[in-house]
């Protein structure tokens, strides 16, 4: 039988656990627990943020610099601004007959690209760079005159995303020697899903990497909701960081596209620096700004862009025929009004 005077040693001995218990959760925390880790940097002419849930002790700079690196082949393949990239080579080439080999990278944002060039029926052709030189939103800078009409049709002219053939291979064949790329509608998009695979083969599962107002959000936050992102408010005038509307993301990508940030004003007359491929002019809308919700972020880049482009009762119908995605499309009336059409399930996704 046990004596009553074991009790107390057994009650000690409980207690010891208990706290041992007790100081190495809070070591734990201490050490070891889940913060959110912050990353910015540059990329594609602009600015990339990107926060990581993660343990304390996860080496940032070790990530920055696998981050930087990813980011720079993609820039080296789709760059217009460097003279040497894949995109700038590919311009140069001035025959049809010998196919140019490029890289999955480059493959993979061209059928992306080709997926939505046929779903818009060509509202986002990536072959427009003649034009946006012509209206002076390439390097060239801005015009002192409107182009003639003459001029627009004669440029128009080299514009046709179906001008180039490619191989699921990675090969790229031009119809016309002269056709060009600008993959700018897109690309940004792709460096988001492309730093997403790399932190998610690294084992995070929860992160935000936004790149120029592009975004894809995985998992949660670090207090266990769903990521918060902002839609700027589409005015002229507003500052950068005044928000529209938020929405909450999970393993989703969110991409916006709007006329109201680069323009210009000649003879009291505003032009975007959005362009309709079909027409050859910048757009003519009510549509002010696109919002798309997808699974990823190329995808919702491209077609962001190309719903500037269509008016906005078309571009309404194809959001909400389009499975997993989700959109808002805002529109301003001649007085200024700005208008809300968001897709079926958008106010589902509403903060």
């Amino acid at each position: 039988m046990q004596r009553d005077t074991d009790q107390p040693r057994t009650k000690r001995i409980i207690s010891k656990v208990m706290w041992l218990l007790l100081a190495g959760c809070l070591l734990l925390v201490a050490c070891g627990g889940q913060k959110e880790h912050t990353l910015v940097g540059q990329t594609m002419g602009t600015t990339y943020h990107i926060k990581v849930v993660a343990g304390r002790s996860v080496d940032m700079k070790t990530l920055q610099t696998r981050v930087d690196a990813r980011l720079e082949q993609i820039n080296q393949s789709m760059s217009t601004y460097r003279p040497d990239s894949e995109i700038n080579r590919f311009n140069a080439l001035n025959e049809t007959a010998t196919p140019f080999a490029i890289s999955p990278d480059f493959l993979r944002v061209m059928l992306a690209a080709r997926e939505v060039y046929r779903l818009t029926g060509g509202a986002l052709d990536c072959t427009v760079q003649p034009l946006v030189n012509l209206w002076g939103f390439g390097q060239q800078g801005p015009l002192d005159q409107v182009p003639t009409a003459a001029e627009v049709e004669s440029v128009r002219a080299l514009v046709g995303f179906d001008r180039i053939d490619i191989a699921v291979s990675g090969h790229l064949s031009k119809q016309r020697p002269d056709v060009t790329l600008d993959l700018g509608a897109i690309a940004k998009g792709y460096g988001v899903d492309q730093v997403a695979i790399l932190l998610n083969g690294m084992g995070f599962r929860q992160f935000l990497v936004e790149i120029g107002g592009e975004v894809y959000a995985a998992g949660q936050r670090l207090d266990g909701r769903p990521w918060r992102v902002g839609i700027n408010q589409p005015e002229r005038n507003a500052p950068a960081d005044a928000i529209h509307a938020v929405v909450q993301l999970q393993d989703r990508a969110l991409a916006t596209s709007g006329d109201y940030r680069q323009y210009y004003e000649i003879d009291g007359r505003l032009f975007a620096h959005i362009l309709d491929p079909r027409t050859g002019y910048p757009v003519r809308t009510d549509v002010v700004s696109a919002t798309v919700i997808a699974d990823n972020c190329t995808f919702a880049d491209g077609l962001a862009t190309a719903l500037v482009v269509m008016a906005a009762g078309e571009g309404l119908a194809l959001l909400d025929d389009l499975p997993g995605v989700e959109g808002l499309i805002i529109t301003r009336s001649a007085d200024g009004t700005l208008t809300n059409l968001p897709s079926q399930g958008f106010a589902a996704l509403v903060d």
